[in-house]
């Protein structure tokens, strides 16, 4: 077992697993950001069809939701720092494969949907596995500083990874290939030089009974199934980001740089709150606070649909972002803290269909509604909905709305008061 650095500040990242994690979770999520916008720009470049686009998103996605279950049964049965690494290593093969599609000099898009379809393979193994394998790399008193932490990492990298993508297509798309290539090899190495403490691992053989073990959890768990919901309806409704590049050219007037500025918001928003949460994590009033920050993604969301203003649509976009990140934030603390590590990685892929869920079909949402009610309508509609499920939630969910402190801190202190059951 790793030694314990000081808490507080960065201190944390005096462990050397952690600062190894963090540093391949963001060369990795970079390369990976990097790559997609390589990716588009050449299928459109080739085809010429808008449908093809919409195919890029359904070979990743497809065999993510065919494969998840799985994967988070493998997640809890074999070890997870290895799972990511072989994911990593998967990713890497996959970017040196469209490297060589390119030089290849080929007009024929379906190889690079077969190897999307094996990314998005690779991505559904290594999700429960990278959720649930910090709760293995770093002691427990460091573990909110460490989600905070990773939660700015993945943020910045995907702010920076489609910028610094479109630089570096002008080089072409095997420049961008290669520097994705070389970035994913170095957080492989990064990735094998962590250590992680044991496991306790699922020895039962698989079947639906133990495919499912995970959401029989969550169902049986308030506080986790009502943070896990919460985070899917609101995100569903209040997909806004969907439809920013029509609000910027319909309703602001704006630019394809406009844009590029707006979509930047909720990501900066998200890292800069990561970042203090990092130095200032949240211990009372856990539950004022997570539906706190949704009400604040939804009034962001309704105040874009109201104030037509660039600047005010630029801070609406970061509290947006900063409102969604606070929740995500406890999210992620409740579901690590309250599940069992045997079955943290069947409870992990629960969780990220449920993200998968509400970002995907959110997206959907916002069209399909926009198309029926208008642009302006629409944004306002997912604002007031997303604000109506944070109400209906507190009702539904009352132990989790009125939660004070993180259920594992509450324990702690009975136990240390010796009033423990």
């Amino acid at each position: 077992m790793p030694s314990s650095p000081p808490a507080g500040g960065l201190a944390v990242l005096r462990n050397r697993n952690l600062s190894f994690y963090l540093s391949s979770r963001f060369l990795g999520t970079l390369a990976v950001q990097m790559q997609s916008v390589a990716v588009g720009w050449q299928v459109y470049q080739i085809t010429g069809r808008l449908f093809d686009l919409g195919l890029i998103g359904l070979a990743q996605f497809a065999p993510f939701l065919v494969l998840i279950l799985w994967a988070g049964h493998v997640a809890d049965t074999y070890n997870r720092r290895n799972i990511v690494l072989l994911c990593l290593g998967t990713q890497l093969l996959c970017s040196l494969l469209l490297m060589a599609f390119t030089l290849s000099g080929s007009h024929d898009v379906w190889p690079v949907f077969a190897v999307l379809v094996l990314y998005g393979s690779a991505r559904a193994f290594m999700m429960p596995a990278s959720q649930a394998v910090l709760r293995n790399l770093v002691p427990t008193e460091q573990f909110s500083q460490a989600v905070a932490l990773s939660s700015s990492t993945f943020q910045v990298a995907v702010i920076a990874g489609p910028v610094v993508g479109g630089l570096l297509y002008v080089f072409g798309p095997n420049f961008v290939y290669a520097v994705s290539s070389t970035l994913l090899a170095l957080a492989v190495l990064l990735m094998a030089g962590t250590r992680s403490m044991p496991q306790a691992r699922n020895k039962a053989p698989v079947s639906w009974h133990t495919l499912l073990e995970g959401l029989r959890f969550v169902r049986s768990r308030p506080i986790v199934l009502g943070a896990i919901s919460l985070d899917l309806f609101a995100v569903l409704f209040g997909g806004v980001t969907a439809l920013l590049p029509a609000y910027a050219h319909d309703i602001l007037d704006a630019g394809p740089t406009s844009l590029g500025l707006l979509r930047t918001a909720p990501g900066a928003g998200a890292a800069l709150c990561s970042i203090v949460l990092a130095f200032h994590p949240i211990t009372r009033r856990v539950g004022a606070w997570m539906f706190g920050g949704v009400a604040l993604f939804g009034l962001a969301t309704v105040t874009m649909g109201l104030v037509h203003s660039f600047p005010v649509a630029l801070v609406a976009l970061f509290l947006l972002g900063a409102g969604d990140m606070i929740s995500v934030y406890i999210r992620h603390l409740l579901v690590q803290y309250e599940t069992p590590d045997e079955i943290r990685g069947r409870v992990s892929a629960v969780n990220a269909v449920f993200i998968g869920a509400s970002n995907e079909l959110g997206e959907f949402e916002s069209g399909l509604t926009a198309s029926w009610l208008g642009l302006v309508r629409a944004i306002i509609f997912g604002g007031v909905a997303t604000l109506v499920v944070t109400g209906t939630w507190m009702k539904l969910f009352p132990v989790l709305s009125r939660m004070d402190r993180f259920p594992h801190h509450e324990a702690e202190e009975r136990a240390r008061a010796g009033t423990a059951p």
